[in-house]
């Protein structure tokens, strides 16, 4: 490869790097678009994301804590009652996320089995 070839490689750009390891993790966009569609508390979250089990959602949703995309909220009364929301930097991800959604709704086939009622 000559050396002008290898100048016009375009490195990845590092803060894109780590925006799209964050979202694009295994389970972590499931995990957002139920967050964004209205389930907050950890078991509705789970419902909402087949196949997720309560270690991985218990981790993806420190991760999201920790990178500041979701805050964890306790409330008041009664049994602890522990909900997660957006915050403002999650809530700028919903036009990124709708346009994964649109993508996906033109490109990827629904798998066989969910076809059926």
């Amino acid at each position: 490869m000559s050396e002008e070839s290898i100048a016009e490689i375009h490195r990845v750009c590092v803060r894109f790097h780590s925006a799209i390891e964050l979202i694009g993790g295994r389970w972590t966009g499931a995990i957002l678009r139920a967050v964004f569609t209205g389930h907050h508390r950890f078991a509705r979250i789970k419902a909402a994301v087949p196949g997720l089990s309560d270690t991985m959602l218990a981790q993806r949703l420190r991760v999201l804590e920790e990178n500041e995309l979701l805050e964890r909220r306790v409330g008041a009364a009664g049994p602890a009652q522990i909900e997660y929301h957006l915050t403002e930097k999650g809530r700028e991800l919903g036009p990124v996320l709708e346009a994964v959604v649109a993508w996906s709704h033109r490109w990827i086939p629904l798998p066989d089995d969910s076809a059926r009622p």
